[in-house]
């Protein structure tokens, strides 16, 4: 099946080793993991290796909907990419990119739903990358 490919990124005002290091632990996951304050994530797994499965439980707070979020890592090289395939099947790649040690780019390129419109899910996506560059800016 063809997709549409949707692109969202952000500049973290971080360097790569701690951008890298809050987008894949846990503990970290599961402070960031949400488009929306009044969505949280109060569980994931990360095994962060080819062939390994990660998946994240989002939930509104009030307990009124929630879905697990998951697939299994196709390729991941520390500190530049990570590509995964999602349980449904669609495609997404990760990439970070050093800018003078001070600064990194995320740039997420995923195969979108035919379910929802393209713009609402990227505006998704990329509310969850923002909520990630907010966490990791004051953390």
């Amino acid at each position: 099946m063809e997709y549409t490919k949707i692109t969202v990124d952000a500049i973290i005002e971080a360097p790569i080793t701690k951008v890298w290091d809050y987008w894949v632990i846990v503990e970290h996951i599961m402070k960031w993991n949400a488009a929306s304050p009044d969505w949280h994530t109060p569980r994931a797994e990360n095994d962060l290796r080819a062939g390994g499965r990660f998946t994240s439980r989002m939930e509104a707070k009030d307990g009124s909907f929630g879905f697990d979020f998951g697939g299994v890592y196709d390729e991941v090289i520390p500190h530049k990419t990570i590509t995964y395939t999602m349980d449904d099947g669609r495609k997404t790649t990760v990439t970070f990119v050093d800018m003078n040690g001070k600064k990194t780019q995320v740039i997420e390129t995923f195969d979108a739903e035919t379910t929802n419109p393209v713009e609402m899910q990227q505006a998704g996506w990329q509310a969850i990358l923002d909520n990630f560059k907010r966490y990791t800016e004051e953390n």
